[in-house]
């Protein structure tokens, strides 16, 4: 049972290198095992969607990239979002300006228009995501989407990608751009939407994440739950790690069961094993005190195995089934 059964639009977004990007693509190949079909979109031009499913680059279409069939028949679907491509879309929709919307992006029009204007180039790609989440069957041939995935920017942006309203009010207080900012904004607020957070167990991120949480909720965005990815086993158990801590270690204990296990064990090897077991505790200190913080933010949290072998598309599948087994999807 998902924890989110209401949710239509699930926005990742996270501190650089916590895996933002990783943690939404599995999140969309989990919501496809539910049997649902779903569009993965990637706003910051990095192509990092392709790259995952090992697909070429994405054009500015929605294309097929995987399909999950072992607790359903749902697709994944993905789509590399432009603002200039959105903006001549979206010229040639409300105003029937095809050549006429090309001839400004060869004058590059278009590029100085969203490059003055960031407010306007976050409507404009939040705009297209809005599109296929209001789809339906009066839409000709368009593909309905069940859920939609956002790779959001990163956390020190996130409020203000999000919060389109804010950042057009200098710029335009009536007119179509500010219509599209309005029924965006409807869409990013309500309960169909819920802005995720990536982290991993290190002040910075967790602090940054921390930070997020309250910007959305003061921008009136809806939180929806914490990843906490790239987690490390626990390898220790408690009285092992309170003895690395304390540096009470029985280095003679130590060598002798090495050598029964037929180990050489030299003193150096002891003293280095030792001093990596100490550095694993602190490691795992650490991560306990950032762990009691990310509880402290009070929203669902979920956690995700640092994989052996890194992150390819059969380490996407696992992932994704660990978000199922915990409720995410």
């Amino acid at each position: 049972m998902s924890d989110f059964p209401d949710v239509q639009l699930h926005i990742v977004t996270g501190k650089g290198g916590t895996g933002k990007s990783t943690i939404a693509a599995s999140l969309a190949l989990a919501l496809a095992s539910r049997g649902k079909t779903v569009l993965l979109c990637e706003v910051e031009g990095r192509q990092g969607i392709a790259q995952m499913f090992d697909v070429p680059p994405l054009p500015y279409e929605e294309r097929l990239v995987a399909r999950a069939t072992e607790h359903g028949h749902g697709n994944v679907y993905a789509l590399a979002i432009d603002a200039e491509a959105a903006l001549l879309e979206y010229l040639a929709m409300y105003y029937r300006l095809g050549r006429a919307g090309k001839a400004l992006d060869r004058f590059g029009v278009i590029d100085f228009a969203t490059t003055i204007a960031p407010g306007v180039r976050d409507v404009l790609l939040t705009g297209k995501v809005y599109e296929a989440a209001q789809r339906n069957s009066r839409n000709k041939n368009a593909r309905r989407y069940d859920a939609i995935v956002l790779d959001a920017p990163p956390t020190g942006r996130i409020a203000q990608f999000l919060n389109v309203n804010n950042e057009l009010a200098g710029l335009a207080k009536v007119g179509p751009i500010k219509s599209q900012a309005d029924t965006v904004t409807t869409l990013l607020r309500s309960p169909r939407t819920a802005v995720h957070l990536a982290t991993v167990l290190e002040e910075m991120p967790v602090q940054e994440t921390v930070d997020a949480v309250a910007e959305l909720r003061a921008a009136n965005l809806p939180v929806g739950g914490v990843i906490v990815n790239l987690v490390r086993p626990q390898d220790l158990g408690e009285e092992a790690r309170a003895t690395l801590l304390a540096g009470t270690v029985d280095q003679t204990a130590l060598a002798k069961a090495l050598t029964a296990s037929g180990i050489d064990a030299s003193p150096a090897l002891v003293q280095s094993l030792v001093a990596e077991g100490r550095d694993h505790a602190e490691r795992r200190r650490l991560e306990d005190s950032q762990r009691a913080l990310v509880e402290q933010i009070g929203i669902p949290t979920y956690e995700l195995a640092k994989l052996a072998g890194g992150v390819d598309l059969g380490g996407l599948y696992e992932l994704a089934e660990s978000l199922c087994e915990q409720g995410l999807a």
